[in-house]
């Protein structure tokens, strides 16, 4: 599987695009991705390949997330 790199023009429009992904996973699974990566960082779950690139996108979520929030807050 070959990886592609997307550029964003913001942090917002990034974490718009992640969050669409972790619906898809979301909705295959049956599970929010809360949930899945407490599991998962527990080890309760498998080193699916899958499950790999859910866990990195939900930290690629958390991260934008907070980004956004300490521009926010900056700018208050």
């Amino acid at each position: 599987m070959r990886k592609q790199t997307i550029q964003y023009t913001s942090p917002l429009d990034a974490l718009v695009a992640v969050a669409k992904r972790l619906s898809l996973y979301e909705n295959q699974q049956k599970m929010n991705s809360e949930e899945f990566f407490t599991q998962y960082n527990q080890g309760l779950l498998s080193d699916d390949a899958l499950l790999i690139e859910w866990a990195n996108d939900y930290r690629h979520y958390l991260a934008l997330h907070q980004e956004i929030a300490q521009q926010l807050n900056y700018g208050a």
